[in-house]
């Protein structure tokens, strides 16, 4: 009687693993390599989860620490809000002071319940010719920079920032319309982008 070859022998194994890992061997590199970040989880995963390179038409996001820093600055001015309007009322017996007080007190706390969803519609995407840069719920802007007409790539962070690890990006173009700036990028993404973006910027400026 024949026997049946065992399923879990080497010599009945399927070509299927080694021809995938060849196509991952084939596959093109990336550009450039990112730095491993804590950011939300994108809306459309990339081809390299952990890897982002120019013209990986993926969309990312920024970090959850953003939110945190922009509830932090509201905290901040709420509480100036409030000593204000007690010492006015207490101290200086100031009772219409109630009413300046309880507006500026709702203009501060409305916009911070809705950060955290203010922070999610952030993104960017690097495509082969320009960068697509989205924000906003209720009114939307989306504008894409092309990498040639970039003139000057900037980080800037405060103290509450630098404390929380994240940058802000400035893209400057000739036009003012054009220009964008990407808030709450982990410090490592914001170098790595800058770093990138002059690079391409320049390739793309010699050959116009």
């Amino acid at each position: 009687m024949t026997s049946n070859p065992d399923p879990m022998s080497p010599d009945s194994a399927s070509p299927t693993s080694t021809d995938a890992s060849q196509a991952v061997a084939d596959e093109p590199r990336a550009v450039a390599d990112k730095p491993q970040s804590d950011t939300f989880p994108q809306l459309v995963e990339p081809r390299h989860p952990n890897r982002l390179s120019i013209g990986d038409s993926a969309w990312h996001q920024i970090s959850p620490k953003y939110v945190l820093s922009q509830v932090l600055g509201y905290l901040f001015w709420l509480a100036v809000v409030a000593a204000a309007t007690l010492v006015l009322v207490l101290v200086m017996e100031q009772d219409w002071a109630w009413i300046p007080g309880g507006i500026a007190f709702v203009v501060f706390l409305l916009p911070m319940l809705f950060v955290p969803r203010q922070a999610r519609s952030i993104g960017y995407q690097l495509r082969e010719d320009d960068l697509v840069f989205r924000r906003g719920i209720l009114w939307q802007r989306m504008v894409a920079v092309p990498y040639g007409r970039l003139q000057l790539v900037d980080i800037t962070h405060g103290p509450l920032d630098r404390g929380l690890g994240i940058a802000q990006l400035k893209l400057v173009t000739a036009a003012a319309a054009t220009g964008v700036t990407i808030p709450g990028l982990p410090q490592a993404d914001a170098e790595w982008l800058r770093d990138a973006l002059i690079e391409v910027a320049e390739t793309r400026r010699t050959g116009l």
